[in-house]
């Protein structure tokens, strides 16, 4: 039997290019000196398609929050009418994922399209964290969830989940692509995420009960 996504809010709306602009200005005033390399740390997409040059990367761990497909896409992977599901870092936990390292000199040419990217409607919260890695603990630039976003959706179950990632298309392709595509570059570099696993798998299984169209 299948199962219907659940009802995604409707109390959504982008943020005004003004307010992404004021929104990464803060952020970087709050974390950043202007001369020194920063970093971001990738759990999602970011990880396979960072779309920014980087001097270096390094798998890394933020503790206190868990990657999870919490956040409503009605863009990228979904549509108002019919929303997909992307990765936000919701709290509890830990997650491993992988730090890049970003010049200083690139920093005014990359923030804007990062900015865009990440926070077209401001359902996440940037925020500098402590990102340990093998070689030292760096302070990284983290993107997580807020739960009091109208976008949120964590408290959705797992066969609502896979209802809504089988379901969600949006400009940047199917949903269900795009958490095959973590999940892949996750098992690629070595981090297991069991939670994510058995997601995977029962997509999988689905694909095969559910009739193509």
């Amino acid at each position: 039997m299948s199962v219907s996504a659940a009802p995604c809010p409707t109390d959504f709306r982008l943020l005004t290019p003004e307010e992404r602009q004021a929104s990464m200005h803060a952020t970087l005033a709050a974390g950043w000196n202007g001369d020194d390399d920063l970093w971001i740390f990738g759990y999602g997409s970011l990880i396979w398609k960072p779309e920014f040059a980087h001097t270096e990367q390094r798998l890394g761990m933020v503790r206190g929050y868990h990657r999870a497909l919490c956040l409503w896409s009605r863009v990228n992977r979904g549509t108002p009418q019919n929303p997909g599901l992307v990765f936000g870092l919701d709290r509890g936990g830990a997650c491993r994922g992988m730090a890049f390292r970003l010049a200083s000199a690139d920093v005014p040419s990359v923030f804007p399209a990062l900015w865009e990217r990440e926070m077209p409607s401001g359902a996440y919260l940037p925020r500098w964290l402590r990102c340990e890695t093998a070689q030292g603990d760096v302070r990284a630039l983290v993107f997580v969830m807020d739960r009091n976003s109208p976008g949120y959706a964590g408290q959705l179950t797992r066969d609502e989940v896979i209802a809504a990632v089988r379901r969600g298309c949006g400009r940047y392709g199917q949903c269900v692509d795009y958490v095959a595509s973590t999940a892949r570059a996750l098992r690629e570099h070595g981090i297991a995420d069991h939670r994510l696993e058995r997601i995977v798998h029962q997509l999988d299984v689905a694909a095969e009960a559910v009739p193509a169209g």
